[in-house]
């Protein structure tokens, strides 16, 4: 009590001195000031609250030193909470009922200000704390946070962690408002850099030493060894005491604490400071002013007043806070006073007789300073005094480290830029810090300087409890032999060769022991799945074994990089091919391939008869010729034994194009029928999944492995998975086969069925594609920091050979076998490898003959108009158009057909000329009719031997009808290309 008194004594005299000095002096007679009643609710016996109430104080006398002409004046009402909710709740409510104070300094703690903010909601006056930080609070709208929460000093601590790489961390804090507000935001801070949170301590504020060291010795016993204390300066004293003594302060542990028990270390006893030698602290940067070197000295002269308390030589963040606190609430008071002068409360006398003690009145001047402290902004001691939310805006941290007797400065970390180093010239501005030199400035606990790596063996003895999963019948991989008279138990083969080398090779030694994966009778414990959820259940430290990475798995345990290689394949019987069917011809080219050149067969002769039907003598005839031609010409070109002159360049195209791909197919089809039939091949029983699941069969996989997973998956039915657990079982059920009630296939992981095959490479083999899964690795708990460190001695292992040298020791890198010299599987020549032969041949063909239909119709466009513009019906015009380009072309390639050599001279006589112009009757079936061009039978009438020709006929056109004996109608088309010719070979010759 003497403290408080004595505290609130000094207080008030300075503020009444100041007041007295500025009244006489500094305002006007006329002028009145306005009184702002201010209530303190601090908790005035500890050193907290001691050292705030004094800042409070002198920030009261600098500001209005600093500014007498001010019309308002703030009148503080200090009131001591006693450490105690209740007290300060008391407090609350005598100030606000009876003092009716304009706004609360206060409370110190965050259980105070839980109860005090909501009275101050219901009077509508502004609480304003600079010590309640706790992020768990919900403040209404008149709480005001002139402090950091702890939530913004999480972001630091995380970036500590993720730049010395440690993964695992312990959370340490006590069990109070302030304690418990920071926790989810830690853990979601070290979740962002891929920490894991291995444990959280929960201490008491009232804990005994007994609790703490029972706390101290269980994460003692744990492999993490870094550990982050937030706990209050008294709880954290004790604490740190404890873990001195028992030994976790010393070479291999980390600690960091926050700025809440960091800003304290300067008034703790030396004793306490010595303990905590080697932690690393975080606390909000304060700029160095010249103000602040006055508040020190101004402090010096409280601190006698206090014998209890350590001489602090340095000023904390909650003085600052304080400091800067009083002068937002008098510049607030200020604004509000120089435009509101009005009473400050409502009129409620009646209230105050109320029998309901929470019956308040309601401040009137309260909402105003509220707003007008929000929006105050001024360069205070903490830096740039600005609030976002009602809470100050968070600044930068800095890193302090315990050495000596107080603390040592090793970096400033900001929000973007990271870690940065202080000039010694000016303190606004930074270098980068790297990691190296970050770590070169810091004494570890022990006094070491030697980065932590975050991790050690536990002390209290333990081995790690390797499991080991044993598949029997591959003793090169895995094989446990056990002692009948002594019972030890013995572990070798090429899994637990690589695990000690892989133990060996790290720079630590770390103790394990192995155990086999059964029930006490012998048997299999379970799955594999099974394994991998004993060491998720920390049952095992760790597991060995033919241990595949799955997704699945991983949710629940990490692994390390894989030692094996991984891949599932289906292992098949195979029989030797039968040569001797009498539909062996046909297995050289697939089905689609058959059906797909037999149509582009077909779709040539179409082509080419469509191309030379008209001009060439070869493609004309009876309909059944044509069909006929269209047929035999294309398969003709298989023995190029076609004797069809071919006269259109169009057709000429196609046909070369089309002897390219005869001759591709021919070459194809007779080298691997030639195979077939000079060489003996082995061919699976069942090449295909789809057709396993198809036709019903019964596949097999190994008990307990995921590989039963995947063929569900695949769309086998539960019924058809049989496992089998050695591998003479399931050789016996793959020679007997599926229609027995066995399986047509096995389907296992890449290093077993290399072995398998190894011995039974004669009847089996692996067929269709590998499917892609992780090798074989070695699993631990979830979070454990081995598996960085193994995952890379792996890969040293099998960066320097020692991996393979493993290999060729136990016989599993590369298994020999000592059946067929080849194992080929036939393979019939499928459509894919010609669909671009295809392709070119078929585009050239359609192009050609679209080009022809074009021209075709160009020449004949008025014959073809006048068809289509008669009256007649759809059919009828298609059978017209059908005659019409049945006829011959006879402007075509003149100078081809002259050398026609199925061309035949008539004996027939040319009966007479008759000009366009007459009427000719064309009923009489013997008369041919030659419709040729008059100047050139006028011309070269001699030449043709025709009878005299008119030469002064008008017309451009003669008919020649010449009669046509029947024994020679079959060459009456042969005379019309005859006379044709000879008119053009006349022309030429002229």
């Amino acid at each position: 009590m003497n403290i408080t008194f004595h505290s609130i004594l000094v207080g008030l005299l300075l503020i009444t001195m100041s007041s007295a000095l500025r009244c006489s002096g500094g305002l006007d007679g006329n002028n009145s000031v306005i009184n702002f009643q201010v209530g303190v609710i601090l908790d005035l016996e500890t050193q907290l609250g001691h050292r705030a109430f004094n800042c409070l104080t002198i920030a009261h006398s600098d500001f209005y030193s600093s500014h007498p002409n001010y019309k308002t004046r703030l009148v503080l009402h200090a009131r001591d909470s006693k450490r105690n909710v209740i007290d300060a709740a008391a407090s609350g409510l005598e100030l606000l009922k009876y003092l009716k104070v304009d706004a609360v300094i206060g409370p110190q703690k965050s259980t105070q200000a839980n109860f005090l903010m909501n009275l101050g909601e219901r009077a509508q006056v502004p609480i304003v704390s600079f010590s309640a930080t706790s992020p768990s609070l919900q403040p209404p709208k008149f709480f005001v946070q002139t402090a950091q929460t702890d939530d913004t000093e999480v972001g630091v601590i995380a970036a500590i962690v993720k730049a010395f790489q440690w993964n695992q961390v312990v959370i340490i804090y006590e069990d109070s408002d302030y304690g418990n507000g920071i926790v989810p935001y830690l853990s979601n801070a070290l979740q962002d850099i891929n920490a894991h949170v291995a444990y959280k301590s929960l201490i008491p504020v009232s804990a005994d030493e007994d609790f703490t060291l029972k706390e101290l010795y269980k994460m003692m016993t744990m492999q993490t060894r870094v550990f982050i204390a937030h706990l209050s300066h008294s709880l954290g004293a004790k604490f740190f005491l404890k873990a001195k003594a028992i030994g976790m302060m010393s070479e291999g542990y980390v600690w960091i604490i926050t700025s809440g028990l960091m800003d304290f270390l300067p008034s703790m006893n030396s004793h306490v400071v010595e303990a905590m030698q080697g932690v690393l602290g975080v606390k909000p940067l304060i700029p160095k002013t010249s103000h602040l070197e006055t508040l020190r000295l101004q402090k010096t002269i409280f601190d006698p007043v206090n014998p209890g308390y350590k001489s602090a030589d340095m000023v904390s963040i909650f003085d600052v806070w304080a400091y800067d606190t009083m002068w937002a609430l008098a510049m607030a008071a200020e604004q509000v006073g120089s435009h509101y002068p009005e009473a400050s409360y409502q009129d409620t006398t009646a209230d105050l007789n109320s029998s309901d003690p929470f019956k308040l009145p309601i401040s009137k001047t309260g909402p105003k300073l509220l707003k007008a402290i929000l929006t105050t902004r001024f360069k205070g001691l903490s830096g740039m005094f600005h609030l976002v939310g009602g809470k100050l805006y968070p600044t930068s941290y800095k890193i302090l480290n315990v050495v000596g007797n107080g603390e040592k400065e090793v970096a400033v970390w900001t929000q973007a830029h990271g870690f940065k180093r202080v000039r010694h010239n000016t303190s606004d501005k930074f270098d980068s810090t790297p990691k190296e030199e970050f770590n070169s400035n810091i004494i570890w606990p022990g006094k070491s300087r030697v980065l932590p790596r975050g991790w050690e063996v536990p002390v209290r003895g333990k081995r790690l409890k390797v499991a080991v999963a044993v598949r029997p019948g591959f003793e090169e991989y895995l094989n446990v032999m056990k002692d009948s008279r002594t019972g030890a138990v013995h572990f070798s083969g090429y899994y637990i060769e690589v695990f000690k080398s892989v133990m060996a090779a790290l720079p630590y030694a770390v103790p394990y022991d192995f155990f086999h994966f059964e029930k006490p009778d012998g048997s299999c414990a379970g799955s594999y799945n099974d394994l991998v959820n004993q060491v998720f259940l920390q049952k095992y430290d760790a597991a060995i074994g033919d241990i595949t990475i799955t997704g699945n798995r991983s949710n629940y345990v990490d692994f390390t990089l894989p030692f094996a290689e991984g891949g599932v394949v289906r292992i098949v019987p195979i029989t030797y091919e039968d040569d001797n069917n009498m539909w062996t011809f046909l297995k050289p080219m697939k089905k689609e391939l058959w059906l797909t050149s037999i149509a582009f067969f077909f779709v040539t002769g179409l082509a080419v008869w469509i191309l030379e039907h008209r001009i060439s003598s070869a493609f004309r005839g009876p309909p059944s010729h044509h069909l006929g031609m269209i047929f035999y010409f294309p398969f003709s070109t298989l023995v190029f034994a076609h004797r069809e002159r071919i006269v259109s360049n169009l057709a000429r195209l196609v046909v070369v194009v089309w002897m390219f791909v005869v001759l591709i197919l021919n070459s194809t089809y007779t080298a691997s029928l030639s195979s077939r039939l000079t060489v003996q091949r082995l061919r699976p029983a069942i090449a295909d999944v789809k057709e396993l699941i198809r036709k019903g069969h019964s596949v097999g996989c190994y008990q307990g492995s995921f590989v039963c997973d995947i063929l569900k998956g695949v769309g086998f039915e539960d019924s058809k998975i049989k496992m089998y657990r050695f591998p003479e079982d399931y050789e016996e059920a793959l020679s007997i086969g599926s229609k027995s009630g066995n399986i047509s296939a096995f389907f296992d992981v890449v290093p077993y069925s290399k072995l398998f095959l190894a011995k039974y490479c004669d009847k089996y083999t692996i067929v269709g594609p590998t499917y892609r899964t992780d090798g074989f690795a070695f699993v631990f708990p979830k979070g454990s920091p081995l598996v960085a460190d193994v995952s890379r001695a792996v890969i040293n292992l099998t960066e320097n050979g020692e991996m393979l040298d493993i290999q060729r020791k136990w016989s599993v890198g590369d298994p020999t076998c000592n059946g067929p010299d080849s194992i080929v599987t036939s393979v019939s020549v499928s459509l894919q490898g010609f669909k671009g032969l295809f392709a070119i041949t078929g585009t050239i063909t359609s192009s050609c003959v679209l080009i022809f239909i074009v021209i075709y119709v160009t020449k004949n466009r008025s014959s073809l108009q006048q068809i289509l513009n008669s009256r007649s019906t759809v059919w009828s015009k298609i059978k017209e158009i059908g005659r019409h380009f049945d006829q011959r072309d006879l402007s075509s390639h003149p100078s081809t057909m002259a050398r026609d050599p199925q061309f035949k001279y008539p004996k027939a006589e040319v009966a007479e000329i008759v000009s366009s112009s007459q009427s000719v009757d064309l009923s009489n079936s013997n008369l041919m009719v030659l419709s040729l061009p008059m100047n050139i039978l006028s011309t070269h009438s001699n030449n043709i031997a025709l009878p005299n020709i008119p030469t002064n006929a008008t017309s451009s056109n003669s008919t020649i009808l010449a009669p046509i004996l029947p024994e020679e109608s079959n060459t009456a088309i042969d005379v019309t290309d005859r006379l044709q010719q000879q008119c053009c070979d006349a022309q030429l010759e002229s």
